[in-house]
């Protein structure tokens, strides 16, 4: 069913991934978006620059593991759907604080979906057959790839092996159950590593950005042949889209690029670009900064998705290339440099509350 839905509820829509879709959904549709996020240390305000005071984006500062309080949003502002987004999702953070991972991803994902069934039964048969909870999952709760391996697919076994990728395993067998015991209408999708504007800098890529501007050690975990399949944010916003308006009810999509990499010729991309940008004031290249660092505790050594059914269902496929979008992530950094010294200095962290309309 293709459904034009005016009221959409992002979870998470401070963070990463969260910002980017608000932002996409604000300017390529006449929907009214309603943002709730709970504003830990990733969730920034200021990533919806102007967005934030559109009028159609309603902000909720709000825990999704607070019943009380979903109620009351589900009740306010009647969304016919929901895109679940709110997670921890950094993987070192879950070796050494895993009980914060599991109350949001895990408790904090039982606690929405309990209260948007209680509000989709209370639809009419029309809203009902409208109504649709889009949950965004990642490609680790698949587990690790030998060089040899197929790519994940939708059909692929889960294996998790973090307590990020563990938690996050359980939220989707959640949604899952949701649907198939009370015909809720949900979707899974399981993505592959995002990369792009507005990324909070412990992650590799924008960290490595800010280590070279900055004239630091670049830090890459042991060898630095560990693989992954990276995908621009905005490729991966408008796959969520396509799948909240056409996607299967009861349905998985797995979103990736099909560009394998690793990390340490990720790096040496990034280092290329940075000495055209942004060169080094000895003249050296970037790259002499890489610095190998103790491998983290079991590291996934390859992540690859298959696309093919979201491209042959949807009609979906990526349109950035890596070198490209490596570029034009740099430059966001280099042109909002107020954003992340903020978040460098700590001086977001007491702004961003009084940042919220």
């Amino acid at each position: 069913m293709n459904e034009t839905r005016q009221n959409i509820l992002v979870t998470g829509g401070a963070g990463f991934i969260g910002s980017n879709l608000v932002i996409q959904l604000l300017e390529q549709s006449g929907c009214r978006v309603i943002n709730l996020d709970k504003l830990t240390y990733a969730g920034n305000p200021a990533s919806l620059g102007s967005h934030l005071h559109h009028p159609r984006h309603h902000f909720v500062h709000g825990d999704i593991a607070d019943p009380t309080m979903l109620s009351d949003v589900f009740q306010r502002f009647h969304p016919d759907a929901v895109i679940h987004l709110a997670a921890e999702t950094h993987v070192d953070r879950s070796i050494d604080g895993p009980a914060a991972f599991v109350q949001t991803n895990v408790c904090g994902t039982f606690s929405l979906l309990d209260a948007a069934h209680q509000y989709w039964q209370g639809l009419s048969e029309k809203e009902r057959n409208i109504f649709r909870f889009l949950h965004v999952s990642t490609d680790e709760v698949h587990g690790s790839l030998s060089a040899h391996d197929p790519p994940f697919t939708e059909s692929t076994s889960y294996a998790p092996r973090s307590p990020y990728s563990a938690t996050k395993a359980s939220a989707d067998h959640l949604v899952r159950s949701w649907h198939h015991t009370y015909g809720f209408p949900a979707i899974v999708t399981n993505c592959s590593n995002n990369y792009g504007p507005r990324q909070f800098p412990e992650k590799l890529i924008p960290l490595a950005i800010l280590k070279m501007l900055h004239g630091q050690d670049i830090p890459l975990y042991g060898d630095g042949r560990q693989i992954r399949d990276w995908l621009h944010v905005t490729d991966h916003c408008r796959a969520l889209q396509m799948i909240l308006q056409c996607g299967d009810i009861g349905g998985t999509y797995l979103v990736g690029s099909g560009r394998e990499i690793s990390n340490r010729e990720l790096l040496l991309k990034l280092c290329e670009a940075m000495d055209e940008t942004q060169p080094r004031l000895d003249r050296q290249s970037h790259a002499v900064a890489i610095t190998h660092v103790v491998d983290r505790p079991g590291h996934d050594q390859r992540y690859a998705i298959d696309s093919s059914h979201i491209r042959q269902t949807l009609g979906w496929h990526p349109q950035n290339n890596l070198d490209a979008g490596l570029r034009d992530t740099i430059n966001w950094y280099l042109n909002n440099r107020g954003w992340w010294r903020d978040i460098l200095s700590g001086t977001y962290a007491m702004q961003r509350l009084g940042h919220i309309p």
